[in-house]
């Protein structure tokens, strides 16, 4: 469960990004999916106030 937990926090932030600046870079994407779920969290706040 907390693997798909981390998944739609991944999608999530992705699409957030992707609303604010524009397509990822496949870089990008890659260390987003590879983020753990605090990272995730975190980058999450800090796209809204970006």
């Amino acid at each position: 469960m907390q693997q798909g937990r981390q998944e739609g926090e991944a999608q999530l932030l992705a699409r957030q990004l992707e609303r604010k600046f524009g397509p990822l870079e496949a870089t990008d994407r890659r260390r987003i999916a590879e983020a753990d779920a605090d990272r995730l969290l975190m980058w999450g706040g800090r796209v809204l106030t970006a």
